[in-house]
């Protein structure tokens, strides 16, 4: 089986119950994710996927070629888009069978519509159980990472994302660093390979030392173990917020150009998504967009303060304190 999904790791994370949900339906077969190399530690997570084929292509699009060898898979899956790029590209394969949404350009596809506004979740749940594929949405959890993490109870920022319009101001994430170390948390900057500047500008202003400055991008595996043990994570759409909902780990996230409805965490207390409604802007767009900017540091503030009173309920009861001598 050769599932098309050559996007990043939010998409992967997104994409988890659906890839469960084909593992489930196909135990015997060999599960192939046609995928960026780099996130096969996050497909094995998964327990889901057998092997990862590298793909990509830059901006999200389609990739040109699949060096996929061999005879046709039985299977292909489009979780990529709803064509027809994504169609033809599998189609080419000549599978046995392909699984995909309906679209216009490709009319020999037989599959559900597409619905622009529909939860990533939800959308890739719903093409499987067209297919009468049992699909859940929730089955997101990924098992707690082997290793240590570098700094654990820390409250992480996150201030990149894929694009500069879902990346809220510095200035902001400063201030909200600067009030959590106020109260004795600990805070740390975590940032992707091409963010070193935006972590070292946030670090600067918010005057963290070296230790709690995590940027150039982590390895998964220790960017995994650090927001599985965090406090709390604060992001933009991102793809770190995927993962602290992934392990449950409490989570801040900021939405602007698209609504927390389509790519948001699900129902939960252990997450807030904070969102101030308005037109649908441009995800990929190079200006932070004017719904994000109406979000405060208060706010996210205000947001973690909750989040500290919950995660406080769920801790277990203290034990009793032993009686004292008459």
């Amino acid at each position: 089986m050769l599932v098309l999904r050559a996007l990043g790791l939010g998409d992967l994370l997104a994409g988890v119950p659906a890839l469960r949900a084909l593992r489930r339906a196909y135990p015997a077969y060999e599960l192939v994710l046609a995928g960026p190399a780099e996130l096969a530690p996050v497909a094995a997570a998964t327990g889901a996927v057998d092997r990862v084929l590298p793909a990509a292509e830059p901006g999200r699009a389609v990739p040109r070629t699949l060096d996929w060898t061999g005879p046709p898979p039985d299977v292909a899956v489009d979780l990529h888009g709803n064509g027809p790029p994504s169609h033809r590209l599998l189609a080419g394969l000549r599978p046995r069978r392909l699984l995909a949404f309906a679209h216009p350009g490709t009319p020999e596809v037989e599959g559900p519509p597409w619905y622009p506004q529909e939860h990533e979740r939800d959308r890739w749940c719903r093409l499987l159980r067209a297919y009468g594929i049992a699909a859940d949405p929730a089955d997101l959890r990924l098992p707690h990472p082997g290793g240590p993490s570098p700094a654990p109870g820390a409250v992480v920022l996150h201030p990149g994302a894929g694009a500069p319009s879902r990346c809220w101001p510095v200035a902001r994430y400063a201030a909200v660093a600067e009030a959590l170390r106020a109260r004795g948390r600990r805070v740390v900057v975590t940032g992707g390979a091409d963010e070193g500047d935006l972590v070292a500008r946030l670090a600067k202003r918010a005057h963290l030392p070296d230790t709690d400055v995590f940027g150039g991008g982590l390895p998964y595996e220790r960017l995994s173990a650090l927001v599985a043990d965090a406090r709390a994570v604060v992001s933009g759409d991102t793809g770190i917020a995927h993962l602290a909902v992934a392990h449950g780990t409490p989570s801040v996230t900021l939405f602007g150009p698209v609504p927390p409805s389509r790519w948001g965490p699900p129902p939960g207390t252990r997450h807030r998504a904070l969102w101030h409604p308005g037109p649908d802007g441009d995800p990929h767009g190079h200006e932070t967009d004017p719904g994000l900017l109406r979000i405060t540091a208060d706010e996210v503030l205000d947001a973690l303060d909750v989040l500290d009173v919950l995660h406080a309920l769920d801790a277990p009861d203290p034990p009793d304190a032993p009686e004292e001598a008459p």
